[in-house]
């Protein structure tokens, strides 16, 4: 089957379109077919009627996107009584629905999306419910669905998902399920309404003509419209008045209409009223139709007056009428709904609070019988029954825990007082409405039909809490719990839990006769388990009773065990311990006793009340009034365990007479006696001086308070004496007064003298101090001074005086206020010794840190800055003497600057006289050793030295250029480098800022100081050596060094500068010179012609590189003339020579031997 073209609204048939897929009737035939059946009880052959002709077309619109709902309607043929037939039935699908009394069933087919997939299973895609009809009203089936089915539902999902409350909250989830109990309970109501009969007028069929007549005429209808002859007519008459008395009948039905309101619930007597009043008033509004008035016209225009006379009379409507109206004045706005739709505790408790508010108050207004408002209020009471046990029920009280079934339960036992506080209030407003009314005497009693709920909770509570505390008892962590769990090879824990299961399995609010009997029956299983924990628990209790040392360690157990004694067993188990505990009460007063005997001064309460600043007496009668409240605690825990009436045993008997004779001894009254008696007899008052100087034993005098101690401890002692309920005589109470009065000022005067000596100490101990505080030390001792003169009496008076005169300000008096500005000097004093000392300390340890510092700039600024941040801040405050102080630690700090330039000029020295890297690094091992032992600062330093302050070598270089020979850079900029290093490493101390004592930190300047130096440059004149000056002779003479050595580079200028024929005429032809000349320029050869490239001088290095080239090659020039030049003149000298010996030896070869004696001779 295709699906039709669609077209757009042109009639253009659009190019971009989706193929549907139409949905086949046929899968729909199928899924009617099969389900009907066992559904509804259709038989195959009836369905017939179902598939009609329109059925595609139905399915086909359902199946679509606006179909909505089909139902399938089973109809009941109609057929005669007389034939005997099984009843038959039709079918019909239709998807709009009506209601007819001949439907026995409708099922409602349901989309759960917009369209029908024909590929999905119908079973997927449909909802279906089944609608009952028939002779019935579709309350009881509606209200089955909605109970049994819907709500249920929803409360289900909604408990799934009980995490998500604040979510819940929000989407209204107790509001939706307010709805869904308002519908239950609408619905119940439209079952339980008495049905007041409908009351239609028979209205004769001339008589209705003839109104229709007038009304089409637009007149008003009367007897004229109907025929003269009628009005005359017997027969016509006799049936107008049969109408009328059948009206009267139909009338005397509703309005003698009553119900039994003791039967039914109170929505039913209160929709009974409700609905009888529309009734009335539907009575009402027909006999004023025309209709009704033209047949009484007719019978009055017939002379028939028995008819028309008592007509209204005989109907009774207008009393009714009146009596519905007055009672419907209690029950409209009945606030009933908001018990029945309650849906917890605190809505129910609120909803009885509005019902019988509202009935108290209608019921003085409305004539409604008092018998007949006390059923009512028992229907409340039952219909509150009921909706409580709902509530209840859900909640699952056996399994819910303790805490909240203890809340549910208390909350329950409240709504309950609630109520019968409510019921009070109503029997006092039906006994006052009843005597006004003069009604005759019923007795105003409520029979609630909660009364069984109610006691059931209320044993259910004291059950379970007895429950949990046998279960408490017997956990894995409290009371018998651990070694104790499983005494006597059982598991109490367990056996509990085992015996509370018997319970859970049980309805326990079902307060009917078989539910009373299940929960005894329930109840005694329960306790048949229990029981047997109980006599372990026993065992266990007389176990650690017989092991307990004293009647502390069995209160002990007692109170351990204390949640288990409301079980008789268990208490029981109590009663054989009573002679043995007896015992150990008396044991402990025995203990008592040794403690008063010991007395209170020597006891350790006494220094606790010292401590707590509690005077001797009033300590006293507290201890021994302590030791009272103990011993009737013992006997108040005898009392508590073994029970009222203990003392009328014989034991019993002797131990109370034993306490009341040593309560005797206890009274404290003797000890106030005697106190009163010294305070009478001494005469204590106060007066004289302020101050006072009190010699020392070790010499010296010490400035001190004068006040008497016990006068301190006589307003104290009354003060507690007072608290402690005693009455103290008016003459002591006045002197404790005048004590009080002063006790203030002379505490203050006292820790104010106290601080001033601790001050006055810390100032001796810190002499570098005294300056700066000398002016806040001369204000205090200028008001010693002042308080000298003044004495104690001026302050009572003073006190007497700001009492009775209204213009006298105390505050503002003048020895008032010497103590508080006394106290403020003092306490400035203090305050700025103390602040002082820090910031002294802070400033001898930065001073000191100067010596050991790291020698740069940052580390100097660093320490000075916060010398003088410190002197700004005393600055700022106000401090005396600054000036002459700072000058005093600028002295300090010059000394140690002075030894540092001292050690940095050495170290300047010691590293400019080093020949080379080699002798520094010797010398490190050495400096090291040395620094060792000046501790780790010290070694940081020399550590720091070593690596930043070195005078570093400067490079020269002998350069040529125009064969002009030069030093480059020249000997003067060395000297002027070592200079300006020398000076560098001085000025780091040099060019620090002097710490000044008129300069403001914030960057504010004192107007009009001028500071002559503001550097430590000074220090350069107060060396006491010659220690600035043999820097510079180490520079001199580094320099002579290197001129020296440069002058022999120098010379070999010359080897340019000479012209070679003057050297030769200088030599001449003496071969020694040459020969001598030679051997000097072999010796010269050793200054250039080496493999080194440069000569170091320890803070100077001279590169000779290139020179040594060119003056190599120059030299050997020369040295080759000269050699050349040599040779010449040696050869030529070598010829001479040869051809001297040559003619020599010519000569002698021509002489004869004879002729040699002579020649030989000259020869």
């Amino acid at each position: 089957m295709e699906a039709p073209l669609t077209t757009n609204g042109n009639g253009d048939i659009p190019t971009d379109t989706t193929p549907v897929v139409a949905f086949d009737a046929e899968i729909f035939r199928s899924y009617l077919l099969a389900l009907l059946p066992p559904v509804i009880g259709a038989l195959p052959e009836e369905l017939d009627s179902l598939f009609d002709d329109e059925f595609d077309e139905r399915v086909t619109r359902f199946a679509a996107d606006s179909g909505g709902p089909l139902y399938v309607v089973k109809t009941k043929e109609e057929s005669s009584p007389e034939d005997d037939l099984p009843p038959t039935h039709h079918y019909h699908l239709t998807p709009h629905l009506t209601y007819h009394p001949l439907n026995v069933t409708t099922l409602a087919l349901i989309k759960r999306g917009a369209t029908l997939d024909p590929l999905t299973p119908l079973a997927s895609q449909l909802h279906f419910l089944n609608l009952f009809g028939g002779d019935e009203t579709p309350y009881e089936s509606l209200h089955a669905v909605v109970s049994h089915g819907v709500k249920p539902w929803f409360d289900a999902f909604v408990g799934a998902r009980a995490g998500q409350k604040e979510g819940d909250s929000r989407m209204g989830i107790p509001m939706t399920k307010k709805k869904f109990a308002e519908l239950e309970l609408s619905l119940l109501h439209l079952q339980q309404n008495v049905e007041i009969p409908e009351t239609h007028l028979i209205i004769h069929p001339v008589i209705q003509r003839a109104v229709e007549q007038a009304l089409t005429a637009n007149t008003q209808p009367n007897i004229s419209h109907i025929p003269q002859k009628l009005l005359g007519d017997s027969s016509f008459l006799n049936s107008l008045h049969g109408h009328v008395n059948s009206w009267i009948k139909a009338i005397q039905a509703v309005t003698k209409l009553t119900r039994d309101v003791v039967s039914g619930t109170a929505s039913q007597e209160i929709n009974f009223w409700l609905s009888l009043e529309r009734a009335l008033d539907g009575i009402e509004a027909q006999l004023r139709t025309d209709e009704v008035n033209m047949v009484i016209n007719c019978l009055r225009n017939a002379k028939r007056f028995r008819a028309t006379v008592s007509f209204i009379a005989d109907t009774g409507l207008k009393d009714a009428t009146d009596l519905v109206h007055k009672y419907n004045q209690l029950m409209k706005d009945f606030p009933l709904n908001e018990l029945l739709s309650a849906t917890d505790l605190d809505k129910i408790q609120e909803s009885l609070v509005l019902i019988f508010g509202h009935i108290n108050r209608k019921l003085k207004l409305s004539p409604y019988p008092i018998r007949r408002a006390l059923p009512l209020v028992e229907a409340i009471s039952r219909d509150f029954n009921d909706q409580l046990l709902r509530i209840l029920t859900s909640h699952r009280l056996p399994y819910t825990p303790y805490e909240t079934f203890d809340r549910l339960l208390s909350q329950t036992t409240h709504i309950f007082q609630t109520w019968d506080d409510l019921i009070k209030e109503f029997t006092t407003v039906a006994r006052d409405v009843a005597r006004k009314r003069s009604e005759k005497f019923i007795p105003i009693k409520i029979i609630a039909a909660h009364a069984k709920l109610q006691e059931r909770t209320r044993y259910l509570r004291d059950w379970r809490k007895q429950h949990e505390q046998l279960a408490v008892m017997t956990g894995p962590t409290k009371g018998l719990g651990g070694a104790g769990m499983e005494v006597g090879g059982m598991d109490m824990e367990e056996e509990v839990k085992e015996a509370y299961e018997v319970i859970k399995r049980i309805d326990v609010l079902d307060v009917s006769v078989d539910g009373t009997e299940i929960w005894v029956a329930a109840e005694n299983a329960y306790n048949e388990r229990v029981s047997r924990v109980e006599n372990q628990i026993i065992a266990r209790l007389r176990d650690r009773l017989g092991t307990a040392r004293n009647a502390n360690e069995m209160f002990r157990v007692f109170s351990k065990f204390n949640a288990l004694f409301v079980r008789p067993k268990i208490r029981g188990a109590i009663q054989e311990y009573q002679t043995q505990l007896i015992d150990s009460v008396k044991e402990d007063i025995k203990h008592l006793h040794d403690k008063f005997k010991t007395q209170y001064r020597f006891s350790e309460a006494y220094h606790m009340a010292q401590m707590r600043d509690l005077p001797p007496i009033a300590g006293a009668i507290i201890w021994a009034r302590q030791i009272e409240r103990q011993l009737v605690t013992y006997m108040k825990r005898v009392e508590d365990v073994l029970g009222k009436g203990w003392e009328l045993y014989a034991e019993g008997q002797k131990l109370q007479s034993e306490s009341a004779a040593f309560r005797k001894k206890l009274d404290t009254r003797p000890v106030y006696d005697a106190w009163l008696h010294d305070i009478n007899r001494r005469n204590m008052g106060v007066d004289g001086r302020l101050f006072e100087i009190v010699r020392l034993r070790g010499g010296g005098f010490q400035l001190a308070v004068n006040f008497d101690p016990q006068i301190i401890t006589l307003f104290k002692e009354v003060r507690n004496l007072l608290w402690l309920g005693f009455q103290v005589p008016h003459a002591i109470t006045n002197m404790a007064k005048d004590a009080k009065r002063v006790y203030p000022h002379a505490v203050s005067l006292m820790e104010t003298v106290r601080t001033y000596g601790q001050t006055l100490d810390l100032v001796e101990h810190n002499k570098g101090i005294e300056w700066l505080v000398a002016e806040y030390r001369n204000e205090s001792q200028r008001m010693i001074t002042k308080g000298m003169n003044i004495r104690w009496d001026y302050f009572v008076n003073q006190y007497e005086t700001s009492r009775y005169v209204a213009n006298a300000d105390g505050r503002n008096d003048r020895h008032i206020q010497f103590v508080r500005e006394f106290a403020s000097v003092v306490s400035v004093l203090q305050d700025k010794t103390n602040s002082v000392i820090d910031l002294y300390k802070d400033i001898t340890r930065a001073a000191e840190d100067l010596a050991t510092c790291s020698y740069t700039v940052e580390a100097f600024s660093d320490l000075l800055g916060k010398i003088q941040a410190a002197i700004d801040r005393l600055n700022l405050e106000g401090y005396a003497n600054l000036e002459h102080w700072v000058a005093e630690l600028d002295q300090r700090i010059e000394g140690i600057l002075l030894q540092r330039l001292t050690q940095i000029m050495q170290v300047w020295c010691t590293e400019f006289d080093r020949t080379d890297d080699g002798d520094t690094r010797r010398d490190l091992p050495l400096r090291d050793i040395t620094s060792k032992r000046r501790g780790d600062k010290r070694q940081k330093e020399e550590k720091f030295m070593e690596v930043h302050m070195v005078v570093k070598p400067i490079v020269h270089e002998m350069r040529i250029q125009n064969q002009v020979i030069f030093l480059d850079p020249p000997i003067e900029y060395a000297r002027s480098v070592w200079i300006h290093q020398l000076h560098e490493w001085i000025g780091i101390v040099c060019r620090l800022r002097r710490i000044q004592s008129s300069r403001y930190e914030i960057g504010l300047q004192m107007q009009g100081a001028t500071i002559a130096e503001t550097t430590y440059t000074s220090l350069l004149t107060q060396f006491p050596d010659k220690t600035l000056e043999r820097p510079f002779a180490l520079i001199e003479t580094k320099v002579q060094q290197i001129q020296v050595y440069v002058g022999q580079w120098l010379q070999f200028q010359s080897l340019w500068d000479l012209e070679a024929e003057h050297v030769f005429n200088r030599l001449g032809d003496s071969l020694a010179n040459w020969q001598n000349l030679l051997t000097d320029i072999k010796k010269k050869r050793a200054t250039f012609d080496t493999s080194e490239t440069s000569k170091s001088f320890g803070v100077a290095v001279i590169e000779y590189e290139q020179v040594q080239a060119r003056v190599n090659a120059k030299y050997d020039s020369w040295q080759r003339d000269i050699l050349s030049k040599f040779g010449l003149k040696l050869g030529a000298q070598m010829k001479e020579m040869h051809a001297a010996i040559l003619k020599a030896r010519n000569d002698l070869e021509h002489h004869s031997i004879e002729g040699l004696v002579g020649g030989a001779r000259r020869f």
